[in-house]
């Protein structure tokens, strides 16, 4: 028996393990003590780990579609079948007639980071979907618009600040989203000993709401009003300091304008939140000595979700709070690209192209994926004829599931790379399943971008492969079926053109560290691994700590990482303004057009909300969405999938045991869970669940099914600025199950 150490790949807390080995097969995990970012915290999913990585449903070998059926294959033969269907696809109607879709478990490995806009490239579509318009779309927009970057994150400083507002967000049980921080909830405790202030604004009174100081219960979807009212306050009562913004915001007047029509008085009405206890809260993010709010999926996957996005920062912003310890700051990478110092930037746009059938605006390169059916099912020119699903599973985690269930039942052409047979990956005609956790690496490209601490730390695979490829050779290959050099070639060539090409742009850029250099003398220094590894060293070594190709001896590459194997601490948040500013303006845009002009919708929303129930979201600690659901640990307990509704609610309409509730795009039967801990009129439904269609491989899951909840869903309502689906605070029906006597 043996220890080995990983990064927990499965939420975005990203906690360092050890891992017991014995006989070749992972038996257990523990947080590991001495890692630099999660000092041995661990939560029940990471505690899992063994039963993830040798759960005996996931896929060990590719599955083709044979006579109907999938069917068991070699390796050889299914990049044979990928080469030939999706050849012919792309031959007969061309590169834009392919549609991909990312899911989120992409952001938690090494190949989802990297591979994926190769095969996007490589295809020439613009058909693409993923999990972010489902999610966290609206604050890449607002981010884009603000500072001319939509990866330009900022996340809330736990460890120094005195004041934290969370609003629409649950970090107890989600372990933090957009800020990875593990041990949220140890940090909160610690906020909140040395003398902060926790207030938590969230219909539900969440795990999170019970350990604030002050909890606010608002109508769900209203949060953007909400904030509009603590800036009207900020404005009115000469409570606006920027501080050492001043020289660096650009729209203060517009802002100040567009915040008069949203008088406490007249939020609190739409809202269900007294105006004094509005007034109150502006009046203390003004008054502390640093003071940060932090938004999540309740102020984004609503109707106003890129406002409210927006206006989380315009307050860090009035306060004086973005940028400096306490606030909300930005995290540096170890992959970012080293400072270059302040200087314009090209500014961030949507709308550079429109999908086909409903004209949906392009957003990061992305469609809405509520518009994925319709784009399969409608004939015509584009019309999607194959599709490549990379680790998701939209026919659970999007709006109106059933048709997209059935449209990809009707693509010509379907490659799915996923461990799992799932409500998605059922219908593809070639699956070709990525080794287990244990057998890949792990370095954190995209969450390293929200750490509330910086740092460095990478997993080599901890087992062997045994003669199967990893994720990176699988998406590799595809990626040469898409480049015409063939499925058989070395897919090392992809690697290997990805760093001729990124180290010609660095040595051709006066500002880059290794500016002037010979491409093949920095070729020949990276490290001598995989084509990942030598990916990662280039990308850490022309980083923000990196070594510069040795111009900066005590700079980090993949070797000192390595010798690191419980990472490497590179210190809290700094102040990284102006230098990452990269709008034409060169400034922090605190008022764009477009977001100007929606706040004109916001205003005429107020005092315009319709009666009866509205149903919001909830996340449960022991799940991630619909692919930890069939795992024994993670079963059972409240990691239930039951209807919230308060006491008085259910009293009044005679609900027991079952409800049925109604919605636009269809209606569930489901049990009903009674508690004071949701205000009346609110529902609640986990998502992830609907685990009852047939053909899919997951036992537990199947014998547990839970119901759909984006079912009740039609898709038609998104935020405009962002094409994300309306999820939280949909309007809904619920009635007995069984009529009463």
């Amino acid at each position: 028996m043996t220890t080995a150490l990983r990064i927990c790949p499965l939420c975005e807390a990203t906690c360092g393990l050890t891992l017991t080995i014995d006989d070749g097969r992972v038996t257990g995990a523990r947080g590991d003590h001495d890692d630099v970012f999660s000092s041995g915290f661990i939560c029940p999913k990471g505690a899992s780990f063994a039963e993830l990585d040798n759960d005996p449903d996931r896929l060990s070998a590719p599955l083709i579609r044979r006579d109907g059926v999938l069917t068991e294959a070699t390796w050889d033969e299914a990049f044979a079948a990928v080469a030939d269907g999706l050849g012919a696809v792309v031959r007969d109607h061309g590169g834009s007639s392919v549609g991909v879709y990312l899911g989120n478990p992409n952001a938690h490995t090494v190949a989802g980071a990297l591979y994926p806009p190769l095969i996007v490239r490589g295809v020439g579509t613009h058909q693409v979907y993923s999990a972010s318009t489902l999610d966290q779309m609206p604050k890449h927009v607002s981010l884009g618009l603000m500072f001319g970057s939509p990866v330009a994150f900022t996340v809330p400083d736990l460890d120094r600040t005195d004041y934290l507002v969370v609003i629409g967000a649950n970090p107890l049980v989600s372990n933090g989203s957009l800020a990875t921080a593990a041990d949220f909830g140890g940090k909160l405790r610690k906020l909140r000993k040395r003398g902060g202030t926790l207030v938590v604004i969230d219909p539900a009174r969440t795990r999170t709401a019970e350990l604030a100081d002050r909890h606010l219960a608002p109508r769900p979807g209203t949060d953007a009003a909400l904030l509009g009212a603590v800036v009207n306050v900020l404005f009115d009562e000469d409570l606006v300091t920027l501080g050492a913004l001043a020289d660096y915001v650009a729209g203060l007047d517009e802002v100040r304008d567009v915040a008069r029509d949203f008088t406490p008085e007249i939020v609190a009405a739409h809202c269900g939140i007294e105006a004094d206890e509005i007034r109150t809260l502006a009046r203390e993010l003004a008054a502390a000595p640093t003071a940060v709010v932090y938004g999540r999926m309740g102020t984004s996957t609503v109707e106003f979700g890129t406002l409210g996005s927006w206006l989380v920062d315009v307050v860090n912003i009035l306060t004086g709070n973005l940028d400096r310890p306490g606030g909300a700051m930005f995290p540096l990478s170890p992959v970012a690209p080293a400072p270059r110092g302040h200087r314009p930037g090209r500014g961030f746009s949507t709308g550079r192209w429109h999908s086909r059938v409903s004209g949906h605006p392009e957003v990061l390169s992305e469609f809405p994926v509520v518009a994925l059916a319709e784009e399969i099912e409608t004939p015509g020119e584009g019309q999607i004829k194959a599709m490549i699903t990379i680790a998701g599973n939209p026919v659970l985690s999007a709006p109106d599931g059933d048709r997209l269930d059935r449209a990809l039942a009707g693509v010509g052409f379907m490659i799915s790379v996923d461990p799992y047979l799932n409500e998605t990956t059922r219908h593809a005609d070639v699956v070709l399943p990525p080794p287990p956790p244990s057998r890949s690496p792990h370095f954190d490209f995209a969450l390293n971008n929200v750490a509330v601490r910086n740092n460095a730390r990478y997993s080599p695979p901890v087992l062997a492969l045994q003669g199967r490829p990893d994720e990176a050779e699988i998406l590799s290959r595809i990626a040469l079926v898409l480049y015409g050099i063939g499925v058989d070639a070395d897919p090392a060539l992809v690697d290997e053109q990805v760093i001729a090409t990124t180290l010609a742009k660095e040595t051709a850029d006066a500002a880059s560290p290794v500016a002037g250099r010979d491409v093949g003398e920095l070729t020949a220094m990276l490290d001598d691994g995989p084509g990942y590894e030598r990916r990662l060293d280039m990308m850490l070594r022309v980083g923000a700590y990196g070594d510069a190709f040795g111009a900066r001896p005590d700079g980090l590459t993949l070797q000192r990482l390595k010798a690191a194997p419980h990472g490497i601490d590179l210190g809290p948040l700094q102040p990284r303004l102006p230098d990452l500013l990269r709008t034409p303006s060169g400034l922090i845009e605190l008022a764009p057009s477009q977001l100007i002009a929606d706040a004109q919708r916001l205003r005429d929303s107020l005092g315009h909300r319709s009666g009866g129930f509205v149903l919001i979201g909830r996340r449960h600690l022991r799940s991630n969405n619909s692919w930890m659901h069939n795992l024994p640990a993670l079963a059972g307990g409240t990691n239930r999938c039951t209807l919230r509704i308060h006491p008085d609610d259910a009293a009044e309409l005679g609900l027991s045991d079952t409800a049925v509730v109604k919605g636009s795009g269809g209606e569930l039967v489901v049990p009903i869970e009674v508690t004071e801990d949701i205000r009346r009129g609110v529902l609640s439904l986990p998502h992830g669940w609907g685990h009852d269609r047939d053909g899919t491989g997951q036992k537990l899951a199947a014998g547990q099914p839970g119901v759909n909840v984006n079912q009740l869903n039609d898709g038609a309502a998104v935020d405009p600025l962002s094409g994300t689906a309306v999820l939280n605070g949909i309007p809904v029906v619920v009635e007995p199950a069984v009529s009463p006597a």
